[in-house]
């Protein structure tokens, strides 16, 4: 997990710059909108690119309770190392057989049961770890993906978890399940998925699972759908003042600013004549004469190749387009004539404040989302941490 701790003094190549107060602030605004749910801060594929020890902190200094990961290594590394408080939970919900789950059942974490070999394994690790594993059982309400089917299968889940609870290895504390298309208003899917779920949870119920929560909101269904907040709303691509839908609203709509700003120095500022191809294959070709300048940045770094030639960048307060096609390290922009220094700051995205691009308009140059455009930032890009102290 990338951690950059303080702002540096010297030149960098490139910089992704976190705004934790923007984050903390996001925090309260989507604690605003579900009052009266505990708010789960989803820091899987390392806080989306920006950051997760960093972005876990600042989630829980401004009220988040619950922190969530995909897979249980992520969900480790934030236990020993967030320094986060004994009362936040931690869940964490992709598991393989074989998995950590001893350590997992140590460490204090929730994990994710959706089928009986997992649930198997963790009643094994139980017995040997000596003390009850927490579970969530997951529906499958309509994804598709990962939880248990309604009807049977459901059954015999919730009926062998009541038998490993009564032996002491483990202990129901969530019921969940997650939204197909909820970043879709109007998709019938939500209203099925929903009522699905009240149902194979009051099953659970009646049979005599007490869970401490019962969760099905996504980010989308945080921001619009009350009916879907339940005990907790798992807020992930929002926490980082992205909008997860574009047709709902753009972030300030909702209250959210983004937190990562993504800038580079330029590398180089040369003339070219008119008829000079530029970047691999020549797919761009110079019109006439002009200045090039160079970005070092690349796929390697994570600049969506599939924007060669319509990515979006900031140089001297002017909307450049990347020329030609984005190379491993590095793609080019015409200046039209322009001379920058070597060094001048290239903004690819940000809030939009200073009128540079955000990351939505990279998504749409790269025909991709936003959620893709900053988690794939790598880590040779050094994350700068801003407001750190509240």
């Amino acid at each position: 997990m990338n951690e950059t701790g303080s702002v540096s003094t010297a030149p960098l190549r490139a910089r992704a710059e976190i705004d934790l107060a923007a984050l903390r602030a996001n925090v309260r605004a989507l604690r605003g909108r579900a009052p009266g749910a505990q708010l789960m801060a989803v820091v899987k594929s390392d806080g989306y690119g920006h950051g997760a020890i960093p972005c876990a902190r600042a989630a829980v200094e401004a009220g988040a309770t619950w922190l969530g990961t995909a897979t249980p290594e992520e969900a480790l590394a934030l236990r020993e190392r967030a320094g986060v408080p004994a009362e936040v939970r931690i869940m964490c919900w992709l598991w393989t057989p074989g998995g950590p789950w001893r350590q997992a059942i140590e460490a204090d974490l929730d994990v994710s049961v959706s089928g009986m070999w997992a649930l198997a394994e963790v009643r094994e690790a139980a017995r040997l770890a000596g003390r009850a594993a927490r579970i969530q059982l997951k529906a499958d309400t309509g994804l598709g993906r990962n939880g248990c089917q309604p009807g049977d299968d459901w059954a015999e889940l919730v009926g062998e978890a009541l038998r490993a609870e009564a032996e002491g290895l483990v202990r129901v504390t969530g019921l969940w399940s997650h939204l197909a298309c909820a970043d879709e208003p109007g998709h019938p899917s939500v209203d099925a998925q929903v009522a699905l779920f009240r149902e194979m949870v009051a099953y659970a119920e009646q049979r005599g699972v007490r869970p401490e929560v019962r969760h099905i909101a996504n980010s989308p269904a945080t921001l619009t759908m009350p009916e879907t907040h339940f005990d907790l709303v798992r807020t992930g691509i929002a926490l980082y003042g992205i909008s997860p839908s574009p047709e709902l609203g753009a972030p300030a709509d909702f209250g959210l600013r983004p937190v990562m700003t993504l800038s580079a120095s330029i590398a180089l500022v040369k003339h070219v004549p008119g008829g000079h191809g530029v970047s691999y294959g020549h797919h761009y070709v110079t019109p006439g004469a002009t200045t090039l300048g160079l970005v070092p940045v690349g796929y390697a770094d994570g600049i969506p190749r599939h924007a060669s030639g319509t990515g979006p960048v900031l140089v001297g307060g002017k909307w450049r387009t990347v020329a030609g096609r984005v190379a491993m390290d590095q793609f080019v922009v015409d200046l039209g004539g322009d001379e920058p220094e070597a060094g001048t700051e290239a903004v690819l995205f940000g809030p939009g404040d200073r009128g540079e691009p955000t990351a939505e308009d990279w998504a749409k140059a790269a025909g991709t989302i936003a959620y893709e455009i900053v988690t794939r930032i790598g880590t040779r890009v050094p994350r700068v941490y801003v407001n750190v102290a509240t």
